[in-house]
């Protein structure tokens, strides 16, 4: 077998590098950081989260949740690095950010096959995968555009600001699950009905980073600003990320809206602010933020920043098994295709690993049946139509079930429970063809 080249060290490229490692494959990754930055990143290690620190539910009957049991079922290295850097979230599966980026690279590189280059790579070569990501470098952009032909689109991304636990004000905070499920992971932080309205006022009114006339475009409606999202209404927080329904606080009082506070570290030292993805000045994030009255005196590790992300114009460039159209030997996987989400992401890289050893044994790719989270979203960012944008998983993108299901969490069920098993017959038909190591 030739020797693959992966470009990005990613979720999806670390996924693609250790899937082609274990079937024996010798690989070469590119990863340009830390010698090239990219706006969002702070490190040189692989995988590095750059947005949330949550991967999100494990609960089979979200689509989420049966996402990573169908990639547990695939032997994904994104998911075992997750559970060795496991910080507490409730029934989500969120990590210590440094722990993940290193034990996702213990872990590719104790494979003794993957070779790491630490510079940018500007060209791309038959047997390589793309998994250089929304924040894809203007040189390789520029060979990307070249290679599919495609019109480029973009988006925004927000990032969330990250503060110190112990500048809360716990007098004014407590830790509670929602409707008293599962453990209270989440640091809630009450506001009364006036101070709910004048931080509404302040943070419509607050201001922003100005954007360069090239980075103006829409922004992803899965990363809204916070105070985009504010301006659409008063009310529009308080029935969004700071809906108060179902926490109490310790003395029984209901509070008008509440702001959740995620742990990002397993020594419960910093704290995220969920939701509350911004592209405020640095100066106003600390004004504005300090007006929830627990975070009165919040120290912050990290202020919210907003980039842009790029993605190709894939139901015009790309097949449902990640090649361009007219390349059958080069993959893309990650953001750059067009999926939305860490575990989106990751799972690309899988499958493009899987298609190119398919390739490399002279085998047609096969991608995943549409009844699983993995078959349908790779069937949406091949063949949708109208205006393309960033999508996550979703039940609404996996085929029908054959018998009429009423009850919701019922329906769920049957369609988690057959994609399970579909997922299992395809490991076991266009894996073991390849004779893949799982």
């Amino acid at each position: 077998m030739s020797r693959v080249k992966v470009i990005g060290g990613g979720l999806a490229g670390a996924e693609a590098c250790y899937k082609l490692a274990k079937a024996g494959i010798e690989v070469d990754l590119y990863e340009m950081r830390p010698v090239k930055m990219t706006p969002a990143h702070t490190t040189g290690g692989l995988a590095e989260l750059v947005c949330s620190n949550s991967l999100k539910s494990e609960d089979i009957t979200t689509a989420q949740g049966l996402l990573k049991a169908e990639m547990r079922e695939l032997d994904s290295v994104i998911l075992q690095a997750a559970g060795i850097a496991r910080v507490p979230a409730g029934g989500a599966l969120a990590v210590d950010r440094a722990l993940f980026s290193q034990a996702v690279e213990n872990i590719i590189k104790s494979t003794g096959k993957i070779n790491i280059i630490r510079q940018e790579c500007a060209s791309i070569d038959n047997n390589t995968i793309v998994a250089t990501g929304p924040l894809t470098s203007d040189a390789m952009a520029e060979e990307i555009k070249k290679l599919t032909g495609a019109e480029y689109l973009h988006f925004f991304d927000a990032v969330a600001p990250i503060i110190t636990a112990e500048s809360v004000d716990m007098s004014k905070a407590y830790y509670g699950a929602r409707y008293g499920k599962g453990s209270a992971d989440y640091l809630n932080c009450p506001m009364d009905e006036g101070e709910y309205k004048n931080f509404i006022k302040e943070l419509v009114g607050a201001a922003t980073v100005v954007l360069k006339s090239f980075e103006k475009g829409d922004v992803f409606e899965g990363c809204m600003p916070v105070e985009v999202l504010a301006a659409r209404g008063e009310d529009s927080l308080r029935f969004g990320p700071l809906r108060p329904v179902g926490l109490k606080s310790p003395d029984g009082k209901k509070a008008y809206a509440v702001v959740q506070l995620r742990k990002e570290d397993r020594y419960d030292s910093m704290l995220n602010l969920v939701g509350f993805q911004t592209n405020l000045t640095f100066p106003e994030q600390r004004r504005v933020f300090r007006l929830i009255p627990a975070l009165a005196n919040a120290e912050f590790v990290r202020y919210g920043v907003m980039h842009r992300n790029t993605y190709i114009n894939s139901p015009e460039a790309l097949t449902i098994t990640l090649n361009p159209k007219n390349s059958p030997d080069i993959f893309f996987a990650g953001q750059i295709t067009g999926v939305e989400g860490y575990m989106e992401s990751a799972m690309t890289g899988m499958l493009a690993a899987i298609h190119m050893l398919r390739r490399l044994k002279g085998k047609d790719p096969v991608a995943p049946p549409e009844t699983t989270m993995c078959g349908s979203l790779c069937k949406y960012i091949a063949t949708a139509k109208g205006g393309f944008a960033p999508m996550h998983v979703s039940f609404e993108l996996v085929s029908p079930i054959e018998r009429r299901i009423k009850d919701k969490a019922e329906r769920r069920k049957a369609l988690a429970d057959r994609a399970l098993k579909d997922i299992k017959e395809y490991k076991n038909t266009v894996l073991q063809d390849i004779e893949v190591s799982l």
